[in-house]
């Protein structure tokens, strides 16, 4: 009966007779729209139906394709586009079934004509909203059909150019279609992931090579309206800025792996457009960074230099501790690229055959450490910069008690390393750092710090040390033009920008200004200190004179550069006879410019006049005889005379005059001893100047009887060191055996030692209640006995008569 319905057409269901009579006796004259228009309106009047339709469709595009008869082929797929435009019924999901059959038969084909008819068909139908969902359609044969598309390597250009861009077009309509329904196939699934990703980046790769051959200027405008690259990096835009937070990785790792898989981290070209591409990967990047750590050093210096390149981009993003891992990995890769460097082998082992080209290596990636913690640093705002370089600063390693550091040769050669290198990168995050209130730039935990590593004996550390003070303290971009140490007669030329010290900076001075000054001090009577060693000295004087000073800052500093110019003529370190120049060039620059800046005529008149006298008999205590690359010095400095010197007298009668505190000039400078010191084993006068006033100062003059002070000595000096350490080790020796006793004693021997111990403070307790207890003297005064004789006796409190009227 079928068999004979299907012969005769009048017979035929209507549909079946609807779908035929679309399609033309010839196939070059398409569609029949009229016959196509009564289709679509029986297909929306008897939805049912739509099934029907599409399995009738289906099964004559089938039968087309095996018989290549195309045109018929693509008025069929026309129909189905206009049915899928049309129709958004319930019953639409077993018509879509028909249709993605259809679809996945035409991409089977080897004809990239088909190819590109069911792409650009699907690629319709992704871009339709279904009204009702579908459990159980999979995209998996389109994600992998599509993915070997974009890797089509046909032999005609353009043909190969219209299947990957096929290809990366149905990508993204399959992204498109399944990422924002939940009962769809999850298409963040690493199965999918490790398809689609690698296809994107395989067009970007491969065109950006292409590209780079050079093609003729001509054709490029015509190239760029059919490139895959662009296309290709639209889509994984796209697919990354649907991505959520839990799906990214799954994303981020393809990349990766890619880029692995390639040798595309050592050029860094290719590796960087993609992360500038992937804007929210760092903590992946990051990842990869650490399972890397073995890798070779030009390798790793690749992912961190396109880190540094798209930190720019991620840092905008990036708040709380997610700034902070990033620069713990860094930091940690940086402290493992110094191992690496010492030991010549990633796996501790000593090579000594590869030990010199490693270093090479290592010192070339933690340049690139260096230089992406500063670019990152350089995006992130204020109070987050602020963190991060009390993050920096409590990994530097000092000899501390709290913060013990490895000895040996080897343990000092890491600790000098990684205290360099974490310098370095402090000095990148504070570089351009703008903050108005020092107290919150400068906070004491990390300012003390900073100063102890100044107390260092490494003279590069303490450069370091002095920079990044400069650093912090420059607010104004004033720092370039005391690069050079001069003494010109009109600092007007500089065009200095000066703002008055803020209530903020004047409470942070109040602080914070003995400590700045002391090391200060001690910097400058360092042996190792070369010519940038007092240029950035002077630096940090002059800083300190336009961004923080009022008046009682301007008297400290001048009482300081005149207690280095005493260290200079009395010489008891022993300073080399550049040194000694130095110090007096160094107090005659800063001298120049503190009394211009202060204005007092009398004042200038003297550094004036010193100056001068200075240039015509003794032009190496001058800066422009002292710091140029052939210095001109003198060898003997012991007979300075007077007028080459600036006179703490003098200097204190002028300002004096004119209101500014003379007593206080008149006092010599003298640094405060801290523990710092014996902690940093440095041997510094001040400490004796220190200790010599201390004791002064407990014989006052105000005591009838004055005691004569001790004689303080370098042997009495040693022996007050050496018994303060004993004592402490005593200390800490008695404090472990208590804690030992009490983790492994008896509990019998611990309850009677605990027992004797309550007797003993119970009988003390007695004594004192017995003595408090003693009734006091009676409020009455002495009681006189009745033969005259007077008795001292009291009566307890409680049994005093008091007035009526003192009772409440």
């Amino acid at each position: 009966m079928y068999g004979v319905c299907g012969c005769c057409g009048a017979l035929r269901p209507r549909y079946k007779r609807l779908v035929d009579n679309i399609f033309p006796e010839d196939p070059e004259d398409g569609l029949v729209k009229t016959n196509m228009e009564k289709l679509t309106f029986y297909a929306l009047s008897a939805p049912e139906k739509l099934d029907r339709i599409g399995a009738y469709l289906s099964e004559r595009l089938i039968r087309d394709v095996g018989r290549h008869r195309y045109g018929y082929v693509c008025i069929a797929m026309e129909a189905l586009d206009q049915l899928l435009m049309a129709c958004h019924c319930q019953s639409i999901n077993l018509f879509v079934e028909s249709f993605l059959k259809m679809v996945a038969k035409l991409l089977e084909s080897e004809k990239p004509n088909l190819q590109i008819l069911g792409t650009n068909s699907f690629v319709k139908f992704a871009n339709i909203e279904e009204d009702t969902p579908s459990y159980h359609r999979s995209y998996d044969f389109f994600v992998s059909r599509f993915s070997e598309m974009c890797h089509s390597s046909h032999e005609d250009l353009e043909i190969k150019t219209k299947i990957r861009m096929s290809g990366i077009k149905g990508l993204q309509g399959v992204v498109r279609k399944t990422v924002n329904d939940e009962l769809q196939a999850n298409i963040w699934d690493p199965q999918h992931m490790d398809k689609i990703v690698p296809s994107l980046l395989f067009n970007l790769q491969h065109v950006e090579e292409a590209e780079s051959r050079s093609p003729s200027p001509l054709q490029a405008p015509e190239k760029e309206k059919e490139n895959p690259a662009e296309l290709a990096e639209r889509c994984l835009r796209e697919l990354l800025g649907r991505a959520a937070f839990g799906n990214i990785k799954n994303a981020i790792k393809p990349v990766l792996i890619h880029l692995d898989n390639h040798s595309l981290w050592e050029p860094k070209v290719f590796a960087i457009r993609c992360f500038k591409i992937i804007m929210y990967s760092i903590q992946q990047l990051l990842s990869h960074l650490d399972a890397n750590s073995r890798s070779a050093a030009t390798v790793r210096a690749g992912i961190v230099e396109v880190l540094s390149e798209a930190a720019v981009i991620a840092a905008t993003g990036s708040v709380g501790p997610t700034v902070l891992e990033m620069f713990n990995t860094l930091l940690r890769q940086l402290r493992l690229s110094i191992d690496y460097a010492l030991t010549g082998s990633y796996d501790g082992a000593i090579s000594l055959g590869t030990k010199i080209i490693k270093e090479h290596e290592e010192r070339m990636f933690q340049e690139a450490v260096i230089k992406t913690i500063g670019s990152f640093a350089s995006t992130l705002p204020t109070y987050q910069r602020s963190e991060v370089i009390l993050f920096i600063m409590s990994k530097v390693p000092l000899p501390s008690l709290h913060h013990p550091v490895e000895t040996g040769r080897t343990g000092e050669n890491r600790n000098r390393l990684t205290q360099i290198m974490l310098l370095k990168s402090l000095l990148q995050v504070s570089t351009g750092f703008q903050c108005n209130n020092m107290m919150s730039a400068l906070p004491s935990n990390f300012l003390d710090r900073l100063l102890s590593t100044a107390l260092m004996e490494d003279a590069e550390i303490r450069l370091f040390v002095l920079e990044i003070l400069i650093s912090f303290i420059d607010r104004h971009g004033n720092r370039h033009k005391f690069s050079t140490i001069s003494t010109l007669s009109d600092i007007s030329v500089l065009k200095l920008k000066v703002d008055k010290c803020s209530r903020q900076d004047t409470i942070f001075m109040k602080k914070h200004s003995q400590q700045l000054y002391r090391h200060i001090y001690l910097s400058c009577k360092e042996e190792t200190n070369i010519q940038k060693h007092y240029e950035a000295l002077y630096g940090l004087l002059a800083l300190i004179s336009i961004e923080l000073a009022n008046e009682e800052v301007v008297v400290d500093l001048i009482r300081l550069v005149l207690a280095v110019q005493d260290v200079a003529q009395v010489n008891e370190e022993n300073l080399p006879v550049y040194n000694r120049c130095a110090l007096y060039a160094l107090g005659a620059a800063y001298l120049n410019l503190i009394s211009q800046l202060t204005t007092v005529p009398a004042f200038c008149q003297h550094i004036h006049e010193v100056i001068e006298t200075r240039k015509k008999e003794a032009p190496y205590m001058l800066p422009e005889d002292v710091f140029v690359e052939r210095p001109r010095l003198s060898q003997n400095l012991d007979g300075v005379v007077i007028e080459f010197l600036f006179r703490q007298s003098k200097i204190s009668e002028v300002l004096g005059g004119s209101g500014y505190n003379s007593d206080r000039l008149c006092l010599p400078y003298v640094p405060q001893l801290t523990d710092e010191d014996r902690l940093s084993k440095r041997k510094s006068i001040g400490e004796t100047i220190s200790l010599q006033v201390e004791v002064e100062s407990r014989n006052s003059p105000e005591k009838e009887e004055r005691v004569p002070a001790e004689e303080i000595t370098y042997e009495t000096l040693k022996k007050a060191i050496v018994d303060s350490v004993a004592v402490e080790e005593q200390e800490r020796e008695r404090r472990r055996q208590v804690v030992e006793k009490f983790q492994k004693a008896p509990f019998e021997e611990i309850a009677a030692h605990c027992g004797a111990r309550a007797s003993l403070l119970q009988s003390k307790l007695n004594q004192i209640f017995e003595i408090t207890i003693r009734p006091p003297p009676s409020p009455s005064g002495t009681i006189t006995a009745a033969y005259g004789q007077s008795q001292n006796h009291s009566i307890p409190v409680y049994e005093m008569k008091f007035p009526d009227l003192c009772v409440y």
